[in-house]
């Protein structure tokens, strides 16, 4: 797991007014600062394919969001930034004119997570973010695996991820 930058715990209000000048992106976990290695080329390709999917789906544009925040539980403030998202239509209202591609804790949770492994952090999507997102009773998650290769739906059923690999 990548090592935090900050030693003073963060509030997602913190978090969000953040800027330290360069490209680097972070999540927030725990309170913590946490740079995000750089994502590949094919993780890229494949969050685009699935974006022009959707759209070729019927769902309209401003109902999808590549790299849109989630405020998430931990035991302290914890932001997680997903590589593909598909908003309901009331998380894309209330999105309308905020600052952030961030979906707070009074917004209800998006209507599909997908992400895309990243080598050396597996654990960071089969495992913390997996648990995370139960907790937020988001209704399908999507781990799509390039090192693998699969592709592991989740959908929450009755209070559980019931998996499905591919």
């Amino acid at each position: 797991m990548t090592k935090s930058i900050a030693t003073k715990l963060m509030t997602l209000e913190d978090y969000l007014n953040y800027d330290d000048g360069t490209d680097t992106r972070y999540e927030l976990v725990n309170g913590q600062l946490m740079p995000i290695p750089p994502e590949s080329y094919l993780n890229h390709q494949i969050a685009s394919f699935l974006f022009a999917y959707f759209l070729q789906l019927g769902i309209p544009y401003y109902r999808l969001s590549i790299g849109a925040q989630i405020a998430v539980s931990g035991y302290q403030a914890t932001a997680r930034q997903s590589d593909l998202v598909v908003l309901s239509e009331e998380v894309a209202t209330a999105l309308e004119g905020t600052s952030q591609d961030l979906i707070t804790y009074d917004m209800p949770p998006p209507s599909l997570v997908v992400e895309v492994v990243s080598p050396k952090q597996e654990n960071r999507d089969y495992r913390y973010k997996r648990t995370e997102y139960a907790a937020r009773q988001i209704p399908e998650y999507w781990i799509v695996d390039p090192i693998a290769p699969k592709v592991t739906v989740l959908e929450w059923v009755d209070g559980l991820y019931e998996e499905q690999v591919y």
